[in-house]
């Protein structure tokens, strides 16, 4: 980043300063005598360094002392909240007439007089922009025409959302929230079985759909039983069978078109909601069971995007050039708050920001171990990398689960601008920690949020003690949800009778005051011997070992030793083993006994270092070629395991290693 290049640069020019150079006649003498080519060469380097220290980045001020990032809280034991406030009250809003996405949308259309606000562009072709203005009076359309449906604040109100991201998405979003309506963002990766129950658990009447195929889904989902669906919404062209397919269902299908059309020829004036009124059911992909539904205000969700505009202050000053790539699906809470946390505040609707989740982040690089010594190259190397992305990127922030400090670390340096690491879920709205500005270093998540304090609770079974700073991640403030809709047990897992969201994390405060992820409290099991177990951890350590892309750890308390499954890095794995002189095909390694006791003897040496204990370290393992992925339902959509599934995927396999084990 930026500015890490900076002060790197700045120790190196510290460094220069003390080197005990010649006095200056001796130097002249000593350059006369050089040959012209070298001179040539001097000259170069010379003109070379002069333009890099002219061009360079200046590093960013930081908001808060980086020493002590994090303060203890007067009123709560044991909880800390960011530093950027005055006083233990957290942050609920940013600006005073934006306390609801709907009037951060009307503060987006006043401040930008009227600028663009939503764009599309098909390939190799310029953005086609929409206004504020018209993105209004598209989205009061729709909103009259689903009262007009009989939709309403006071009984059907939820409405249901299953479209990839475009303008058209946010269109809708924004037409429930000017009339005080529930949105429920529905994505592919939830599988027809999980979107069905949604739909029935909400009872959804209307669904906004982006392509005939996801229309065809919802009617296949209520082929054989009781409905609730009565009106499907297409935004992409569809024949007449898909009419007549809905008419025998008893579903009405529309264009969206016709949509906004009815809600036009039915104008209603828009019905504002309150900070204290739903927007959102966002469900979350559990590993195990029917996915759950996050209930979310309004005032969730403006108080998580005012501490993201807090910490930012000053640091990321926007101009009418700047725009907001909607990259995560617009389903994740991540993309929803940063979306809203830029339209009320901004001379257009848009930011100069690009969120990713770690798996992403890791698309972008082509390479490992990449390291560069020479600090004007350095720059040059920011420079070449940023263009590949336009250009333009002033902030990233990577959120939903941990990215590897030398990842990180390489991408600041790489990209030249503010790249932060966050740190949340669904049920605190999106974030709970982030990093600071002017900290580049890495392998924490920053401090608390001004929105919300944090505290770490102890974990006796797995010696975790926030007397010793480490503790399952607790977070408290206006940003955390209500609960899970129609599931008050799970809702009771979740929060505590003080308000206080377990997040089922477990960290370490660092002695700066920012959070450290260390291990999962949840997935813990124990061994027939009655030692505990964390299998997250476990497959952390091990996921360092350079020929291993996945690996899902297993026991149970009917074992004494632990077994794992391992897919073998295709692209890395052939490099390792050829060390140790085996070749052949990508198959047929993973075939090979030889790989196999090769990998296993790598990701033991990781464990050791890393301080397993011997119970927890791996005794066998066997090798599989295919990845753990969403689409063969081993993953979530957030790319968390799924235990359940991959015990049931691999239970021979498991069954084979135990088999010949030798305890």
């Amino acid at each position: 980043m930026r500015s890490i290049a900076c002060s790197t640069a700045m120790q190196g020019q510290e460094v220069l300063r003390q080197l005990r150079l010649p006095e200056l006649d001796d130097l002249r003498q000593y350059i006369r005598g050089l040959p012209t080519n070298t001179l040539l060469g001097m000259g170069a380097i010379a003109a070379f360094t002069t333009y890099w220290l002219s061009t360079r980045p200046r590093a960013l001020e930081p908001p808060c002392d980086l020493t002590m990032q994090s303060v203890d809280m007067l009123g709560e034991e044991g909880a800390r909240r960011s530093a950027l406030n005055k006083s233990d009250e957290h942050m609920t809003y940013y600006h005073s007439d934006a306390k609801t996405i709907y009037e951060a949308f009307l503060r987006g259309l006043r401040v930008s007089n009227n600028g663009p606000c939503l764009g599309a562009r098909k390939p190799n072709r310029p953005y086609e922009w929409q206004s504020y203005r018209e993105v209004a009076d598209r989205a009061e359309n729709v909103g009259s025409a689903l009262l007009h449906k009989g939709h309403a604040q006071s009984g059907d109100k939820f409405i249901g959302i299953f479209a990839q991201n475009r303008p058209e998405w946010t269109i809708s979003e924004l037409a429930c929230y000017t009339y005080s309506l529930v949105a429920v963002p529905l994505y592919d990766t939830l599988g027809a079985e999980a979107i069905s129950y949604i739909i029935d658990k909400v009872s959804i009447s209307t669904v906004i759909c982006d392509v005939p195929e996801k229309a065809r889904m919802i009617l296949d989902c209520f082929a054989e039983k009781e409905r609730t669906v009565k009106t499907i919404v297409v935004m992409e062209p569809f024949d007449g069978e898909l009419v007549a397919r809905g008419q025998t269902c008893g579903v009405e299908v529309l264009s969206l078109k016709e949509f906004e059309d009815l809600g036009k020829a039915n104008y209603r004036d828009p019905m504002p909601p309150k900070a204290e009124d739903l927007a959102l059911i966002c469900f979350t992909s559990g590993t195990t069971g029917n996915p759950k539904g996050a209930v979310l205000t309004h005032g969730n969700i403006i108080a998580n995007t005012a501490a993201f505009l807090k910490i930012t202050e000053g640091k990321m000053q926007a101009t009418s050039k700047d725009v907001h790539i909607s990259f995560l699906p617009l389903a994740h809470m991540l993309e929803r708050v940063v979306q809203v946390c830029h339209a009320p505040s901004l001379t257009t609707p848009c930011a100069c920001v690009l969120c990713v989740c770690p798996l992403q982040v890791h698309c972008m690089l082509d390479c490992r171990d990449v390291l560069v010594s020479y600090l004007p190259l350095a720059h040059m190397l920011e420079r070449v990398v940023q263009a590949s992305l336009g250009g333009h990127v002033r902030l990233i922030l990577t959120g939903a689960a941990p990215v590897s400090p030398p990842v990180l670390t390489f991408l600041r340096v790489a990209l030249g601008c503010q790249f932060y690491e966050g740190y949340g879920q669904t049920e605190c709205t999106a974030g709970c920690s982030m990093s600071m500005p002017g900290d580049w270093t890495a392998g924490h998540v920053g401090p608390p949020l001004p929105c919300n304090a944090i505290k770490l609770v102890d974990v006796v079974d797995m010696n975790y003690l926030a007397a010793n700073n480490e503790g399952e991640v607790c977070v408290k403030g206006p940003n955390v949800f209500l609960g899970y809709l129609g599931n008050p047990e799970k809702t009771a897992e979740a929060i505590d009778k003080d308000g206080w969201l377990h997040t089922g994390d477990i960290g370490k405060w660092l002695p700066n005051g920012t959070l450290k992820i260390i291990d999962r409290k949840k997935h813990i099991f124990k061994l027939a011997q009655g030692e505990y177990i964390a299998p997250e951890k476990i497959e952390n350590i091990y996921n360092r070992s350079d020929p291993v892309a996945q690996i899902f750890v297993h026991g149970d308390s009917l074992q004494a030793c632990l077994v794992g499954i391992v897919v073998p890095d295709p692209d890395f794995l052939p490099i390792w083993i050829k060390k140790r002189g085996i070749n052949g095909s990508y198959l047929d390694m993973c075939k090979s006994n030889d790989v196999k006791n090769a990998i296993l003897e790598d990701i033991q040496k990781l464990g050791k270092e890393a301080g397993l204990k011997s119970f927890e370290q791996v005794r066998d393992i066997a090798l599989h070629p295919e990845m753990f992925s969403v689409q063969n339902g081993l993953l979530t959509p957030t790319l968390k395991a799924k235990r359940a599934e991959l015990l049931s995927h691999f239970r021979a396999q498991i069954d084979e290693l135990y088999a010949g084990v030798k305890v």
